[in-house]
């Protein structure tokens, strides 16, 4: 018996260390930055005591019987098919218990999808694999990108503190203000996680979904696609930098289309040499291009091609410009039209169109290798 005893006692104790284990290392819900975060945290806590209670109850039936009423003990088993009362209360108490936690879960619901009387509305959507944010008021418009080295996705280099958890262009708000937010998708369906803000909407091509935040603590907070949405789901990373109204005021001012418009249009357009464009361009293909296509150019066939002696790459560059200006219907092979200004494009085509031993093939050719902006604009006007 004593025996018995000391190794319940032994398990209890190695239970209690690995359940503290586990909530250092972030496995339960964050209690989160928004009324909506507390509000499904203290739901969730509630049912998790309930099934506590439950199951600490259930259980301990369960072992004093097994104990009491062991064969070793001399106990016979009792013979009976039914008993009225016994059905009835385990019938009455799940239905009780599922109307208790039913009432609070309905009115947390409506509260997640009220978004009545919002300040800031942000349209959010999903690509493969980066987000676009609109600020429908203030005319801005971004593309989010995963801004991880591809050292570090590639295990050549320590991983950073935020690997996989680093965008390029963070969604910026300010703090104690409610931002409505209008999710959809433009390929396959993603989902707009960020747990510390108590958000999780489904993006799903053409439909737009509804759902709000409002954050009462300045900071940066992550999350990620929460949908399986192809082969590169895990590197499609969300930050939220909720700021002060003066600093947010400061950020919209800044990125306004017409501020500095005509500045931008000329830095975009102006003739570069053929080391910033190779630069520009292997930083750009990193992040938009080699999660598909791959470093090496080798691509991920059937479903992402090879760039390395690809008939289009080495092709005539108007025709190269204008597959990646327009994409491919049907395919994974996204319009870059939108997404990236003459000078990027620029920058990523002239890159291509050198590496792997592409430039060989184009010398041969008698095609141009060097892609100016000014090209991209020329084509651009054509095409779309």
């Amino acid at each position: 018996m004593f025996q018995w005893i000391s190794r319940l006692v032994l398990f209890i104790v190695i239970f209690l260390f690995t359940f503290t284990a586990y909530a250092v290392s972030g496995i339960n819900l964050p209690y989160g930055v928004t009324p909506t975060s507390r509000e499904i945290y203290d739901l969730h806590m509630a049912c998790f005591y309930i099934c506590c209670v439950i199951g600490t109850l259930v259980f301990s039936i369960l072992i004093y019987s097994l104990i009491k009423h062991r064969k070793s003990k001399g106990a016979t088993a009792v013979h009976f098919h039914e008993h009225l009362g016994l059905e009835i209360v385990w019938t009455v108490i799940p239905f009780l218990i599922l109307i208790g936690l039913a009432i609070p879960a309905t009115i947390v619901l409506k509260h997640i999808h009220n978004t009545d009387r919002s300040a800031l509305t942000i349209k959010v959507t999903g690509y493969q694999w980066k987000w676009k944010y609109e600020y429908l008021d203030q005319g801005i418009s971004f593309f989010s990108n995963l801004s991880t080295p591809q050292d570090q996705i590639l295990n050549n280099a320590p991983k950073g503190k935020w690997f996989l958890l680093e965008v390029d262009n963070p969604m910026v708000v300010p703090v104690n203000t409610k931002v409505k937010l209008l999710v959809t998708a433009d390929d396959v369906v993603h989902a707009w996680w960020v747990p510390e803000l108590g958000v999780k909407q489904d993006a799903i091509p053409g439909f737009v979904n509804e759902n709000w935040f409002y954050a009462d603590k300045i900071g940066t907070y992550r999350g990620q696609c929460g949908e399986l949405c192809g082969i590169n789901h895990g590197f499609m990373p969300i930050v939220v930098q909720v700021v002060s109204q003066v600093d947010f005021d400061k950020w919209v001012k800044l990125h306004r289309p017409n501020a500095g418009n005509e500045a931008n249009q000329t830095l975009t357009m102006k003739p570069l040499s053929e080391k910033e464009l190779m630069i520009l361009g292997k930083a750009q293909y990193d992040k938009s291009c080699g999660m598909c296509h791959q470093a090496t150019g080798l691509g991920l066939p059937p479903s992402f091609p090879p760039l390395k002696r690809s008939r289009v790459v080495t092709g005539p560059l108007d025709g190269s410009i204008a597959f990646v200006l327009t994409g491919v219907p049907g395919t994974a092979m996204q319009a870059f039209g939108q997404q990236l200004n003459n000078k990027e494009m620029a920058g990523v085509i002239t890159y291509i169109r050198h590496a792997w031993g592409n430039d060989k093939i184009i010398i041969n050719h008698k095609q141009p290798i060097i892609v100016q902006p000014s090209d991209i604009e020329r084509v651009r006007r054509k095409n779309l």
